[in-house]
């Protein structure tokens, strides 16, 4: 029996709007408060319903995080005692040996999710902050192939936000990043995505990209 279950079908709200059917977003941001200002009640709303939250940030940012959700009127002791928040840092998620893997981390949030669900949580709402993709770690070059085969894993009951600082990627990345999601927020305006090509297009683009950036001795993606 899903603890959530008789509120699953209810709106999502999101930065003032509706959260529809396509719910991998990218959010860009130009600092922490103007995301926060976004996140919170979309996180708070998730735990008034009981559903499931795991948030990724910055190891050197997790007190802060929680100091944001206390300050939003969420007893952070007792959702993280009860399981219903996974606050993770990313050297755990994503940097377990030290390297970043995509498929690794696609079957990963496929066992998260599909065990919060079996736990009894009708939606999981998960939010990532994605600056680890601007560490110095082996593998982080396949951010955007990571993000455009999420797409083709995401079960769209589970609202998934990624978080980008607008201000650290290059605008070369934000264009990828934007691509490969279906709904974006910017300027704090949620809007579905008129630049989303579907994940096995883009694959193919990526593919055809590489032995060009090979050829004039280039990584292809992050700067």
């Amino acid at each position: 029996m899903n603890l959530s279950a008789g509120r699953s079908e209810l709106p999502i709200r999101f930065a003032s709007s509706e959260l529809g059917p396509k719910r991998h977003v990218c959010g860009f941001f130009r600092n922490a408060e103007e995301e926060y200002s976004l996140l919170l009640p979309f996180i708070k709303e998730g735990f008034d319903r009981g559903e499931k939250a795991f948030h990724v940030v910055n190891p050197k940012l997790l007190d802060d995080h929680a100091q944001r959700l206390q300050s939003a009127g969420i007893d952070v002791d007792r959702v993280a005692k009860s399981g219903q928040l996974e606050l993770c840092d990313w050297d755990q998620a994503y940097f377990p040996d030290g390297r970043f893997n995509q498929d690794r981390m696609l079957r990963m949030w496929q066992d998260v999710l599909g065990a919060a669900f079996r736990n009894g949580y009708a939606r999981t709402r998960l939010v990532a902050h994605m600056e680890w993709a601007l560490e110095d770690r082996e593998g982080v070059n396949d951010l955007i192939e990571y993000e455009a085969r999420f797409n083709l894993v995401h079960d769209p009951k589970d609202p998934v936000i990624c978080a980008y600082d607008l201000r650290k990627f290059s605008a070369d990345v934000i264009m990828d990043v934007l691509r490969t999601h279906p709904t974006i927020i910017i300027g704090g305006i949620l809007q579905e995505n008129p630049f989303f090509v579907p994940p096995e297009e883009f694959l193919g683009e990526l593919r055809e990209r590489r032995p060009m950036a090979k050829k004039a001795g280039a990584d292809g993606y992050l700067q």
